[in-house]
């Protein structure tokens, strides 16, 4: 007779250490996103370096407390996301007391707070725009700087809409699942990696456009 040393392994425990696709997929596109900023950042310093007086003048415009409350509120919103991540992984997509009882918050929950810190930050970073372009006559065709400045953060606002519009898409799968699984539970991870990245980008975007005048 075989020993039982021998016996092959259960088929299963091959798969058990495989490394989750979707979120190797989800890392090598965010790393082409990351490069796709790092040209953007590229393109900043270089016009930044050859325009200094320019730089200068219009960096003086913009309202540097009033975009920190708003990177304050975006960075809120990734520690209310990492919540729903928790909740997913614990098989919990919606919350199991009172609304105010946000130790007892399910993924849904916190995800619909994540989007709604999210649509502030956009709103206020519109906002930012409008009085940029109607009050200090800074425009996308102004000069070099305002090319750079619009393109920058209005590329990263386009990235903040994709992630809300994706968090839409999480709460509306749990919404829909009969049974909330690993499934659900793997989008919502992936799209926290999404959420995360966006955030940090804007903190370098932060520091580099409001702080590094």
């Amino acid at each position: 007779m075989t020993s039982a040393t021998n016996a092959p392994a259960p088929a299963t425990s091959a798969t058990l250490n495989r490394p989750n696709m979707v979120s190797i997929g989800t890392m090598v596109w965010l790393a082409s996103e990351l490069m796709f900023f790092a040209g953007l950042f590229a393109m900043y310093f270089s016009l930044r370096a050859a325009l200094p007086q320019e730089w200068a003048e219009e960096a003086a415009k913009l309202n540097v407390p009033y975009a920190l409350v708003n990177t304050i509120i975006l960075v809120s919103s990734s520690v209310t996301a990492q919540f729903g991540v928790w909740r997913a992984e614990e098989m919990q997509p919606r919350r199991r007391g009172g609304i105010f009882s946000f130790g007892k918050w399910g993924m849904i929950e916190w995800f619909y707070l994540t989007f709604v810190l999210g649509a502030i930050f956009v709103g206020v970073q519109a906002f930012e725009f409008a009085t940029l372009v109607n009050h200090e006559e800074l425009s996308i065709s102004t000069n070099a700087y305002g090319s750079v400045f619009y393109l920058t953060t209005g590329f990263h606002g386009l990235h903040v809409v994709g992630g809300l519009l994706a968090f839409l898409l999480i709460i509306g799968r749990a919404y829909l699942a009969k049974r909330f699984g690993q499934f659900e539970a793997t989008a919502a991870i992936v799209v926290s990696y999404y959420w995360h990245f966006v955030d940090v980008v804007w903190i370098a975007l932060f520091s580099v456009i409001y702080f590094l005048k």
